[in-house]
């Protein structure tokens, strides 16, 4: 009986290891199961190959050899869309990845706005978002200091309601013609192909408006540790109403959940390594695992009469709201549960405007958003054509409208409705809207150029000297090559600044320059072996998190 004891508990112990040994083998993330995973879903062939036009493909027709190539239809079929198959990319955000998802409302805000997405407590709608960098390029990487953004569609019963959001809570300008001008500058050097810190300081030093993002984008804040861990920010004052015509200025805020978490310069070199797709990757595999990233939607609230006391200009898309001037609320979350059947149908096609707006939310006053409403359909009518609203990802739950014909996708096209308004004959009819507020609001923008905000990010919200060198570090990384009067003129921008910036980043200077370049390469390398041993640790263990001492969203 003894003997027959130990047995049962010597084959429990073998089952057991051989449990923990299956359980701790690797096995591939999802992002790289995709097609293993295609395979266990169909079991066969899911149908018979035909040639676009549903013709059934004979095997000897998918060969050229030793055949008559000009009576090879397919032939010709595959190669014209071979060399079709490209859109034009984004001049910005072209790289990105995205996700369907859900809004849903957790908090009454009725008495602010009378949109129907954000009233009704538990009500969901569902959502369309891109993630993406800002100036790389299609095949560009993920963990380079730029800007990153999130843009979400929402499908509303009003029609669809876009926000494009930054990770930073300011904006670069607030001159619309500016951002041309901004865009070549960062963009590759017209004759080397190369991105160019000469072209970017130039440009920066004789516009420092620009500096303040700059110096975000160069802090702590400035590299997240993935989009899931990031917040982001509609940039822009919104005009509200609530069912009684009474208005407020908002600014909306997308706070992860998860808590924020940043990047160091090594971290992100070693994670490079490993692959520039790091954050697409990262957020495939959380929402296959089910791990499903979210945010809450806050607002920031000023009156009318809120904006005839504050000492500064809300409406200036450079700066943060100072804090005590203005109350936060909380909407409700945004949740991403499902990832696209198809990338290129459902987020290279997918067009945002910041312009799509529902009644409840009227389109901020500022000249950039003027512009912006302009600018983002003329770029998509030259990606995707003059229908890409008809795009299946692009198309709200309902419309009815007169325009109709041209280039394909035109869905019903209307079908035999009248095509001309207005019309005798019961075509769509424009409705009016009560409590849309008649009263125009007049904004003067002043012209000059004000460093205070700068000095404000530099001395208030980085809250400490190390955070502060290694922001001056940085800084000095993107100068090392200036020619020396553009250098100078430089340092001096950035004196005006603050005056300890301005050392900091001479001294920073001085030190790089004394530095054997040789041995500065080998010291990198050795920190990112260091960062790559590291990494083989649980990643919570490698990463550090820095909350954002900033109240952007709450008081």
């Amino acid at each position: 009986m003894k003997q027959l004891v130990v047995s049962v508990v010597v084959c429990v112990v073998v089952h057991c290891v051989a449990a923990i040994r299956y359980h701790n083998e690797t096995r591939p993330s999802p992002v790289y199961r995709q097609l293993s995973e295609f395979l266990h879903e169909h079991p066969k062939p899911i149908g018979v190959f035909t040639r676009q036009t549903g013709d059934p493909m004979d095997i000897r027709d998918t060969v050229t050899m030793n055949t008559n190539i000009l009576d090879n239809k397919n032939f010709f079929i595959e190669t014209s869309n071979l060399v079709r198959e490209r859109i034009p990319e984004r001049i910005v955000h072209a790289k990105g990845y995205g996700a369907f998802g859900y809004f849903e409302v957790t908090h009454d805000v009725s008495q602010y706005t009378k949109a129907d997405v954000f009233n009704g407590i538990g009500k969901k709608t569902p959502l369309v978002g891109r993630f993406s960098t800002a100036i790389e390029n299609l095949g560009g990487s993920d963990l380079l200091r730029e800007t990153r953004a999130l843009a979400l569609k929402m499908y509303t019963k009003e029609g669809n309601l876009d926000f494009l959001s930054l990770h930073v809570p300011i904006f670069l300008y607030n001159e619309p013609l500016d951002f041309i001008r901004f865009v070549h500058a960062m963009k590759r050097n017209p004759r080397t192909n190369l991105f160019d810190n000469a072209m970017r300081w130039d440009f920066f030093n004789l516009k420092p408006q620009f500096l303040h993002t700059i110096l975000w984008l160069l802090s702590d804040f400035g590299l997240p540790a993935g989009y899931r861990r990031m917040d982001v920010f509609p940039i822009h004052v919104y005009e509200i109403y609530n069912k009684h015509g009474e208005r407020y200025f908002v600014k909306f805020n997308f706070r992860t959940t998860l808590g924020l978490s940043n990047l160091t310069n090594a971290q992100a070199a070693a994670l490079n390594l490993e692959s520039p797709d790091s954050f697409n990757i990262d957020l495939y595999n959380a929402i296959a695992e089910k791990k499903y990233p979210s945010w809450r939607l806050e607002m920031d609230i000023l009156t009318k009469e809120d904006l005839k006391k504050v000492d500064y200009d809300p409406f200036d898309l450079t700066r943060l709201w100072k804090r005590g001037t203005y109350r936060t609320v909380t909407i409700g979350r945004i949740v991403f549960n499902a990832n696209v059947d198809n990338a290129f149908k459902d987020i290279e096609q997918l067009a945002l405007s910041p312009d799509n707006l529902v009644p409840g939310i009227l389109g901020p006053h500022d000249e950039v958003f003027k512009s912006r409403r302009i600018s983002y359909p003329d770029a998509q009518n030259y990606r995707l054509g003059g229908n890409h609203l008809n795009i299946q990802v692009n198309a709200p739950l309902y419309d009815k409208t007169y325009n109709r014909d041209g280039m394909p996708p035109v869905r019903g096209n209307m079908k035999y409705a009248p095509n001309y308004y207005p019309n005798s004959f019961h075509g769509p009819m424009p409705y009016v809207d009560e409590a849309r507020p008649t009263e125009m609001l007049k904004i003067l923008h002043s012209n000059a150029i004000d460093l205070q905000p700068l000095n404000e990010f530099y001395n208030e919200i980085v809250d400490t000297d190390a955070h502060r060198q290694r922001i001056a570090d940085n800084l000095a990384e993107t100068m090392i090559n200036l020619p020396a009067g553009l250098l100078k003129r430089s340092i001096y921008v950035l004196t005006l600044i603050d005056i300890g910036l301005g050392r900091r980043v001479r001294n920073a200077l001085q030190v790089l320059k004394h530095v054997d370049q040789e041995a500065r390469r080998n010291q990198i390398a050795e920190c990112i072996a260091n960062v790559n041993e590291a990494s083989m640790r649980p990643r919570n263990k490698l990463q550090k998190t820095y909350l954002l001492p900033y109240s952007h969203g709450r008081n």
